[in-house]
């Protein structure tokens, strides 16, 4: 085990019809199934989607940071 910890960062979007806690929720659950070893995230953008005149989905851009295998 090394005493040291290197990371790496990807961008990623997720979306809810419910709420902007779904979609980061939603884009972790869908990350983590080919991501190892995440440790964090950043939410960088929120936006959403508008269908008549109300919210029709919400959407998160997100940065994960993940530890690189063996750091």
């Amino acid at each position: 085990m090394s005493n040291h910890h290197v990371y790496k960062k990807v961008e990623i979007v997720g979306s809810s019809k419910k709420s902007i806690e779904d979609a980061i929720e939603n884009a972790l659950g869908e990350c983590g199934k080919s991501v190892r070893n995440m440790e964090w995230f950043e939410v960088i953008e929120t936006r959403g989607h508008i269908v008549d005149n109300k919210v029709g989905h919400y959407q998160v851009v997100l940065k994960i940071g993940f530890r690189i295998s063996d750091s």
